[in-house]
């Protein structure tokens, strides 16, 4: 493994969504610079703020060195000896069914690969699934029942390339800023050019749209539904096209029929002239691109709302051309690569699924002695079974499922009912790690080899560039080892990364004469060289343009696309029992945050991470906050039958009337009552098995609150009393910043956090008048501070705090006194790239600076990743008042 030096550059490929931008990494071991690779065709050098920030996640805070089998680190040798001893005792006592897999879409390619091939073709279950069920799986089914296959149809280029681009249920400049930016920036080629954004909330992609359709929660269905209607009543559909590569229309527009403009506009809120205007754009324009992301995917009915887009590019023909198709983005940077290789449950690997002749190539080609004959469980399902009982040795690799999934306190449940849990990772510092019985260390982006599949089927390498941490492990070759303990060496022969590359390839053109569009075999054959100089390449390598379906040829029975019936629905929400039921009801969405990403065991370790949304919130219309008595800054709680949330209040103008806003990233780690996945009850679409994690009935309560404290220390703040009612942590310069509030006297709390920490106090002083108090005190060998306040108002500003590691602690007054020095008050961080503050801004812009560019001069704000731009409009239409 070639790993870089002062002298070279390593490319490699980000760990973060599914864009699948290109990195240059230099430096040393000590000190690795981050930049965009210029000559990778998925960013073409641009980064987001994530990526540009990933040197600074190459510490080893928090990282897991070595196995730890019941609490105590043992060797590697050890902890695979008790691992196999577990895993056959379990299926000798209770056979295949009792095992299960749970992977990531953080594995690269080759790792799911090898875990897929254990378990399905030597195990003898397809218990085995990844979370990309938890954001793709909709868009999967929808795919393959329109096509025949699991074949994204559009590439990068038809975001510049289309006339008209839709942005259905994502918040693309904040997910996917560097293709959103892209889009954006054709508009310079194309002036013409229109975006429609589609979603429940007003977000920062609706900064550039022509037309924004705010829509009722979870009424997508009827939106396109009516949609198929309006194109074949106004003779938009292709009859030619129709005629020749799709059938199923005369069912997909019966089940639509009774959809007039005014029945849609019924159920999704919308006004008629705004359908109407909608329904005329895409029927005016033969370019255009149907970008959808989790607020189509995690719903009960995903996959119909997926098919109902479909159903309109193919009534009109609009896909297999440059600049229009149905294009999925997948939100993790190896999901699609997990797909190719059968992560998933109902699949088998190379786009093969359990039909008998697929299980027989499949079967041979390993020359599998167990071959999995039926499907296994899917996540929500996996999970709900170990929690009754029925799976009893569960493995689960670089994923957080403990927060992800749904209904976590079933997920609670299963993990501490399993009898034996193994869990490899690179961190312990995670939920699921906390009830693991077996932790494996594994390696992290930066030391691990392989590739990675884009959103637009683009192969890339993840190379290593530094020497693994600790007894780190590359996962495949963990599971290569227990398939050896096993007696399974020789089908598991790999030494390297592109012996199972090679392999990969090899199968994906097995007996495939055309049926299957995945084909990669090209590379079954490449050196090892080859492989470690591989470039980025979209696959099915064999077509001239790589542009599927530009034929109009479907790898189904008849060749042909198929229209799919969908009849729309409404979300199901589940009545609330509960004896207060006269209290309000908001419909909750779930998403991310601009500068996090996923359970934050990567991006919650960067200060700058950290400031733009810095403590958890959740975000509310002004209208409902009102009504219920919210006031910004403040506390309030979420509840449901489910669970309970509780965060800060955030009032947002482009939160619907009757639904509020809370993010995913945030879990005991860094905060208590924060993970919103409490209050997500386990309902899932019955063809993909996705959950409908972006929708719950919640009841908001306002917490009253009679102390509030900043704590200030070099060590996480992970474990706090119960008796807080609030606390939520951030990483700042030096150290982290914990936010906590509680029903108790300002005294009384600062009784309490003095006790976390230590006995006595370093040094104190107390203003009693003010119930203020300020205190130093020991925390793990280090020095905290405590600041307590009757109001939140009262605590020292962040960036007052931020000078706290830099303060000479001999002059105790000085360091505690948040009064004591003047320090230049930025204000919320709007640029995380460029660290720049509100105030700075509205400082330029007061002095005459009056455009985004001119801000991008001055201060450098918006010339990055560009998604802080929609901000910097705002700020230039109100900051000079």
């Amino acid at each position: 493994m070639k790993l870089v030096s002062d002298s070279s550059l390593c490319s490699t490929t980000c760990p973060y969504c599914g864009v699948g931008c290109g990195v240059q990494v230099s430096g040393s071991e000590q000190n690795f610079t981050v930049a965009g690779d210029a000559s990778h065709p998925a960013n073409a050098g641009r980064l987001c703020v994530k990526g540009t920030a990933l040197a600074e996640t190459l510490g080893d805070e928090g990282r897991l060195l070595s196995p730890v089998l019941n609490g105590r680190e043992v060797s590697w040798d050890k902890a695979l000896d008790d691992l196999v001893a577990r895993l056959s005792n379990t299926l000798v006592a209770r056979g295949s069914d009792a095992v299960a897999l749970y992977l990531s879409g953080q594995l690269l390619t080759e790792d799911y690969y090898v875990a897929n091939k254990l378990m399905k073709g030597f195990l003898g279950s397809a218990n085995v699934d990844t979370n990309s069920r938890l954001c793709m799986a909709s868009a999967v089914a929808g795919y393959k029942r329109a096509f025949g296959e699991d074949v994204v149809p559009c590439n990068y280029d038809d975001l510049e390339l289309c006339d008209l681009l839709l942005f259905i249920g994502s918040n693309a400049a904040w997910t996917h800023p560097v293709l959103y930016q892209r889009a954006i920036a054709s508009r310079r080629q194309n002036p013409n050019k229109q975006f429609v954004v589609i979603d429940t909330r007003r977000t920062a992609t609706c900064d550039e749209a022509d037309l924004f359709l705010q829509i009722k929660p979870g009424s997508d269905g009827y939106l396109f539904g009516g949609l198929l209607k309006f194109l074949v009543d106004a003779g938009a559909a292709d009859k030619r096209y129709l005629q020749a590569h799709v059938e199923g229309q005369t069912e997909a527009l019966m089940a639509v029929s009774g959809l007039s403009v005014a029945v849609v506009a019924q159920f999704t809120g919308l006004p008629e002239e705004i359908l109407q205007r909608f329904y005329r754009l895409f029927q005016a324009n033969e370019r255009v691109v149907s970008f959808y992301s989790q607020g189509i995917n995690q719903s009960a009915t995903g996959t119909d709302k997926c098919n109902a887009i479909i159903n309109c590019h193919l009534v009109t023909g609009r896909l297999g051309r440059p600049g229009c198709g149905p294009f999925s983005i997948t939100g993790q940077p190896n999901a699609m690569g997990g797909r190719e290789v059968g992560g998933l449950a109902n699949q088998l690997a190379a786009h093969m699924d359990f039909d008998a002749e697929s299980i027989d190539r499949v079967q041979r080609f390993w020359q599998a002695p167990a071959m999995a004959k039926t499907p296994g469980y899917k996540a929500v399902d996996m999970f709900q079974r170990a929690a009754d009982g029925e799976i009893d040795f569960l493995w689960i690799m670089a994923t957080n499922p403990a927060v992800s999934l749904p209904a976590s306190a079933t997920v609670r449940r299963a993990l501490e009912r399993c009898e034996y849990v193994v869990v490899s990772d690179c961190t312990t510092a995670t939920e699921t790690a906390r009830y693991a019985d077996l932790l494996l260390p594994a390696m992290p982006w930066g030391e691990k080899d392989g590739t990675v599949t884009n959103s637009e089927r683009m192969i890339s390498r993840q190379r290593a560039f530094r020497s693994p941490r600790g007894a780190a492990r590359a996962d495949w070759e963990v599971v290569t080892d227990v398939a050896a303990r096993l007696g399974f060496s020789s089908a598991f022969p790999y030494r390297k990364p592109a012996d199972i590359f090679r392999e990969h390839s090899a199968l994906s053109g097995y007996e495939n004469e055309g049926g299957r569009i995945f084909n990669i075999s090209d590379f079954a054959e490449i050196t090892d060289q080859q492989y470690d100089e591989l470039r980025p390449a979209r696959w099915p390598t064999r077509l001239s343009d790589d542009r599927p379906f530009s034929a109009g040829e479907f790898p189904t029975p008849s060749g042909k696309a198929r229209m799919v019936a969908v009849r729309p629905e409404l979300p199901q929400l589940a009545a609330d029992p509960d004896e207060q039921a006269d209290l309000p009801r908001l419909t909750l969405n779930t998403g991310r945050f601009r500068d996090q990403w996923h359970t934050m065991t990567r991006t919650g370790l960067v200060p700058r991470l950290s400031q733009h949304r810095d403590f958890l919130r959740a975000c509310f219309n002004p209208s409902d906050a009102e009504q219920l008595g919210l006031i910004p800054g403040e506390l309030v709680t979420l509840d449901n039958t489910e669970g309970k949330w509780t965060g800060l209040v955030e009032i947002d103008g482009g939160i619907a009337p009757g639904a509020c806003f809370a993010p995913i990233h945030w879990s005991a780690p860094f905060s208590g009552a924060g993970k919103v996945s409490d209050l997500i009850a386990s309902v899932t679409d019955p063809v993909s098995g996705q959950p409908e994690s972006k929708i719950a009935t919640v009841r908001p309560r306002a917490l009253s609150t009679q102390a509030w404290a900043h704590v200030i220390s070099e060590s996480p703040f992970a474990h706090a009393p119960p008796n807080f009612s609030y606390w939520s942590t951030i990483a700042i310069d030096g150290g982290w910043l914990t936010l906590v509030s509680t029903m108790s006297s300002p005294e009384k709390l600062h009784a309490d956090l003095l006790a976390h920490f230590t006995a006595e106090p370093v040094a104190s002083y107390t203003d009693g008048s003010a119930n203020l108090y300020f205190s130093t005190a020991d925390f793990e060998g280090s020095t905290a501070a405590i600041y307590v306040a009757p109001r939140r108002n009262d605590l020292p500003s962040k960036t007052a705090i931020s000078q706290f590691f830099n303060t000479d602690h001999s002059n105790p007054m000085r360091a505690l006194n948040p009064g004591a020095d003047a320090y230049e008050d930025n204000g919320p961080l709007i640029c995380s790239c460029h660290d720049v503050g509100a105030n700075s801004i509205i400082s330029a812009i007061k002095s005459g600076v009056n455009s985004v560019s001119d801000l991008g001069i001055a201060l450098r704000c918006g010339t990055e990743c560009g998604s802080c731009i929609p901000e910097l409009k705002q700020l230039l239409k109100t900051g000079s008042k």
